[in-house]
């Protein structure tokens, strides 16, 4: 038997710095060399401070901004460190709860607009943490922002277009608008109020 503890202790020590440290150190560094930007996060700067990233949404909640999907992070929104959906059913009276507080307050910031709220406005997603939402949802905002930010609805409508990333490949997925993205660029047509 103590013939084994040896072996067995060198099988355990090399296969523990293989997978351990060697594998990770070489798949960071391939990364960091092929990927760089999202690697480090897909950090969004402003004035050399970071300010966000393209793949973690953000609460915006002001009229002149773009509002992203619901977060199931609780009890902070977009909560890096509490990823995951939120598992409630089409029938829990928190989920339904919470599309219409959502409904409510899409509604009050915008009381003029009659058209339904696009179902990506109130429930969230899967991890909770996504920071897109459709066009659909872009278009249904866009009067508000314009109205806000004082601007034409159409340059508000053509910027939502200019951010609308399509299916990838071609064929996966749908087309999604970066809240975070379209905000900064709202941001930098120097509009006269921000709401």
């Amino acid at each position: 038997m103590k013939t084994l503890w040896r072996p067995m202790a060198t099988l355990f020590v090399a296969l523990s710095l293989l997978t351990g440290v060697l594998y990770p150190l070489l798949i960071t560094g391939i990364g960091r060399a092929v990927f760089a930007r999202q690697a480090a996060g897909s950090l969004v700067f402003r004035d050399g401070q970071p300010i966000g990233s393209t793949l973690i949404g953000q609460n915006f909640d002001r009229p002149g901004y773009f509002w992203g999907r619901l977060s199931a992070t609780a009890p902070m929104p977009y909560n890096g460190d509490a990823s995951g959906g939120s598992n409630d059913g089409p029938l829990n009276p928190a989920l339904v709860a919470a599309a219409k507080a959502r409904i409510a307050a899409l509604r009050a910031a915008d009381p003029g607009n009659a058209a339904p709220v696009p179902v990506d406005l109130v429930t969230a997603s899967g991890s909770g943490l996504d920071p897109q939402i459709s066009p659909a949802a872009a278009d249904y905002q866009a009067a508000r922002v314009a109205r806000a930010r004082h601007l034409p609805l159409a340059e508000v409508q053509a910027l939502i277009r200019r951010y609308t990333a399509g299916r990838q490949l071609g064929i996966l997925g749908e087309p999604t608008v970066n809240v975070l993205a379209l905000n900064l660029a709202l941001d930098a047509l120097g509009a006269k109020s921000a709401g």
